[in-house]
């Protein structure tokens, strides 16, 4: 079972508690407290900008952009989206060049974070809810914070895989029934399907790649495109589906259905936010990463959450720990970079190269 400490802390948490008419009111927290929100959204105001660097699919950034701008008018944003390994190199150039135009980041890439933080270009802040955030998915010197945390579990199409033959662990989709019908983001891609099948082959070894490729898998680039693809019928089934993608798919009218393994265990991680210190618009980023990780925030956003008073509504998902979980994806991901290249190459020698530009958005309406 996942290790995550589900007891509340004794300590009052400091949180956002309601907005109203472009002020943020807060609930159980002290004068000073409320006076240093204030204070950030008159200095946002002021700055009127953010420029928010988020990896992964389009949509959940823009929705969290319009809520907090229907509680904050005054304040625009300039978003950059695509694969967390896209949006590095261009802050890599800025900081570089010492003209920085990103203002907060939000990534995969944790290794990418713990660079900048060695490298000290990160600011260091503890919003007034960051106590309220579980250890492991946050820096105590606050230069990095997880909002939510996310799943790789199953994903299949109940029209094209008969309940009896879910599969309830890796070896099963080795099945010659499954061949042809599987989908899976590129691992040498990916970091996070990097980490998922990493620990498929340290638990069955390197022959199970061999065998896999053998049941001819399809690769795309993306869990929103794989959620997609079976939620469509084009795909029977994935070992690599998102369930924040299933669920979103599932609420557009696709037909699929997330199951969870009892025998190998469920990569979680985190994205991480970070603000730079050479931030052009500071109180901005500040204010937009307080109401991120804010508790109604949270609630409303319908995921697992970095929060430790915060568990799923609705009775779809039990708790994050109460799921069989490999949650060492921080401490994989920080290894040496030339082990993961070699980790890479090795799975690329199995799969081929990447092709196919990343998919990031819902296919057009006619």
């Amino acid at each position: 079972m996942h290790y995550l400490n589900r007891m509340l802390s004794r300590r009052r948490f400091l949180e956002v508690s309601a907005f109203t008419g472009g002020g943020l009111c807060l609930s159980g927290v002290g004068a000073l407290a409320q006076d240093e929100i204030a204070r950030l959204y008159e200095d946002a105001k002021q700055e009127g900008a953010v420029s928010y660097y988020a990896g992964g699919p389009i949509a959940p950034h823009q929705a969290d952009i319009e809520a907090f701008s229907k509680e904050f008018p005054g304040i625009s944003f300039d978003l950059k989206t695509g694969f967390s390994n896209q949006l590095v190199p261009p802050i890599n150039d800025q900081i570089a060049a010492g003209k920085l135009e990103a203002d907060i980041a939000n990534l995969q890439t944790i290794q990418d974070i713990e660079a900048w933080r060695q490298a000290e270009v990160l600011a260091s802040y503890r919003s007034p809810n960051f106590d309220a955030i579980l250890d492991t998915f946050k820096e105590e010197d606050g230069t990095s914070v997880g909002v939510h945390v996310y799943g790789l579990c199953y994903g299949y199409n109940p029209n094209l895989v008969a309940a009896e033959d879910v599969p309830k662990s890796a070896p099963d989709f080795l099945d010659s029934k499954f061949r042809g019908k599987i989908i899976s983001t590129y691992p040498q891609d990916d970091d996070i399907t990097l980490y998922l099948y990493w620990t498929i082959v340290d638990k069955y070894g390197w022959g199970y790649m061999s065998e896999l490729m053998k049941n001819q898998p399809r690769f795309i680039r993306g869990h929103l495109g794989i959620a997609q693809e079976i939620a469509a019928g084009n795909a029977a089934l994935s070992f690599d589906a998102s369930v924040t993608t299933i669920t979103r798919a599932q609420a557009a009218g696709g037909t699929i259905e997330a199951a969870f393994s009892q025998t190998d265990p469920m990569p979680i991680w985190d994205n991480r936010l970070c603000i730079f210190k050479d931030a052009p618009h500071p109180n901005a980023a500040r204010l937009f990463q307080t109401w991120l990780l804010s508790r109604e925030h949270q609630i409303a956003a319908g995921l697992w959450s970095t929060r430790r008073d915060v568990e799923p509504e609705g009775g779809k998902f039990k708790g994050i720990d109460e799921y069989f979980t490999a949650h060492n994806f921080k401490d994989f991901i920080l290894q040496p970079a030339d082990e993961l290249q070699e980790l890479r190459v090795r799975f690329e020698s199995f799969i081929g190269p990447v092709e196919g530009m990343p998919v990031l958005s819902a296919p057009a309406k006619n």
